[in-house]
């Protein structure tokens, strides 16, 4: 498998009190921080390499993670600094240690599907970046994906319309080069990636079937709890 990236420099803001002194990642889900259950999971799908994109509170996250031999993955760390670098600003420093291509998740995403078919696909496809789509119909979050097909036709998380049915299931695959149009130190969205490969035909898609969990909201935490337990 190819190394994973998994973006965790947010403050958590809209977990409030949960984790107004801990990072989001290590949010407790039935005795585990959830963080711990994410990277079991990876390794169980055959993932080998983590590095973990930390900004807020990042030394708590690699003082209870280290390099993650306990977990059954080699996990190193990428610092956002002083200045929060965004999502795609946050894999473009981090691409060093991730090599010409590599998965991307976020750090507060919990994901069940078949990665090893996700990575067939992107490599099948010959495309520069891959998303990760679910037929959401607005029940878990807002759909912000035109599906159809096997192709996204659209891609707009603010400029939402009727024919988006799915959402952005939070998996990529990315060839480096990708980020080549960022400059180091910049502060850049993934959406603008992800909406950049669109308009020029290089993004490819994988439709998951398994629905997606979250801890990045009170109500997605409850659900992850009890999904969990």
């Amino acid at each position: 498998m190819l190394p994973v990236a998994l973006l965790m420099g947010g403050l958590g803001t809209r977990l409030g009190p949960e984790a107004a002194k801990l990072p989001k990642a290590l949010v407790d889900i039935n005795g585990k921080p959830f963080l711990e259950r994410q990277l079991r999971l990876l390794a169980s799908q055959g993932f080998k390499k983590a590095v973990l994109c930390v900004g807020h509170l990042g030394d708590q996250i690699e003082a209870a993670i280290g390099d993650g031999s306990r977990l059954g993955l080699a996990v190193e760390y990428a610092r956002d600094g002083e200045r929060l670098l965004g999502t795609a600003g946050a894999l473009r420093a981090a691409l060093g240690r991730l090599g010409d291509a590599f998965f991307t998740l976020y750090g507060d995403s919990y994901l069940e599907c078949n990665m090893a078919a996700v990575q067939a696909a992107f490599e099948k496809s010959g495309k520069t970046g891959l998303m990760t789509v679910y037929r959401n119909d607005g029940q878990f979050d807002a759909s912000n994906v035109e599906y159809a097909g096997g192709r996204i036709l659209a891609y707009d998380k603010k400029n939402r319309t009727p024919e988006m049915k799915h959402i952005d299931y939070g998996a990529g695959v990315f060839k480096s080069s990708a980020f080549s149009g960022l400059k180091a130190g910049e502060s850049a969205d993934l959406e603008t990636v992800y909406r950049d490969l669109l308009s020029r035909g290089e993004l490819a898609a994988y439709e998951a079937t398994t629905r997606f969990y979250e801890i990045g909201s009170p109500e997605g935490l409850a659900e992850t709890r009890l999904h969990l337990r």
